[in-house]
């Protein structure tokens, strides 16, 4: 690996476009390669095996290009998939992980709910996260099914998709929740509309930025960063 090497970063879709974006503002140096696995999109709804499967076939895509790190910016990759990936690829790796830990520091009402795909809830990564801040803030994690289906065809503002994220949103708040955890990457591009229905009185935070400052951290450790003064280039592949 070399310092000069691109960044590869992955979703099932375009929904790791909200965190490719905070990579490019904090480290505009880098070279990134951008993979939407669209075809399979979304994730949340397939088998384990299946996702460690595409999971796989991409990182094998980038070792062709021979990235010096590889960022999973998909929830439901990381649950399913990111335990076996960092034992068979031994690369700088940052993975998704929902912004619990903010968010039970920013409640006032000690109640914090989380935006995700079925599969993250029901993973044993999202179990043992929810445990680790039990004591902090009650953790009320809400499945939003079609949510990445509309973010995928583009549909951000349409009366649908503000019924949806309205069916989801208002039973956090019926609970009392004053922070809003978006845990799918697709989720920021709704953020307006999640903002608009929860209300000012209450905090919606993704894991995008913190992911690329750890990204950061991380190229820093092994002697990786770019030391390139020009702009890095960003390639789509879909």
């Amino acid at each position: 690996m070399h310092s000069k090497n691109p960044i590869g970063v992955f979703d099932s879709g375009v929904g790791g476009l909200s965190v490719l974006r905070e990579i490019h503002q904090l480290l505009p140096q880098e070279d990134l390669i951008y993979v939407a696995d669209s075809v399979h999109a979304p994730y949340g709804d397939k088998s384990k095996e299946f996702i460690l499967e595409r999971s796989t076939a991409i990182f094998e895509f980038f070792l062709s290009y021979k990235v010096k790190a590889i960022v999973v910016a998909c929830n439901t990759a990381t649950a399913a998939a990111v335990k076996e990936l960092r034992s068979i690829y031994h690369l700088p790796m940052v993975a998704m992980e929902p912004a619990v830990k903010p968010a039970a520091e920013k409640t006032q009402t000690g109640i914090v709910g989380v935006l995700a795909t079925s599969r993250t809830i029901s993973s044993n990564n999202f179990q043992i996260l929810f445990a680790r801040f039990a004591d902090q803030a009650k953790i009320i994690p809400q499945a939003c099914p079609g949510l990445v289906d509309q973010v995928e065809q583009g549909d951000l503002d349409s009366a649908e998709t503000r019924a949806l994220v309205a069916q989801y949103v208002q039973p956090l708040l019926a609970q009392n929740a004053d922070v809003l955890v978006l845990g799918c990457t697709h989720y920021p591009f709704l953020k307006s509309i999640i903002q608009a229905i929860a209300g000012d009185n209450v905090q919606v935070i993704d894991s995008g930025a913190a992911i690329a400052r750890r990204l950061h951290h991380l190229l820093g450790h092994h002697g990786l960063l770019s030391d390139g003064q020009q702009a890095g280039s960003v390639h789509f592949y879909s």
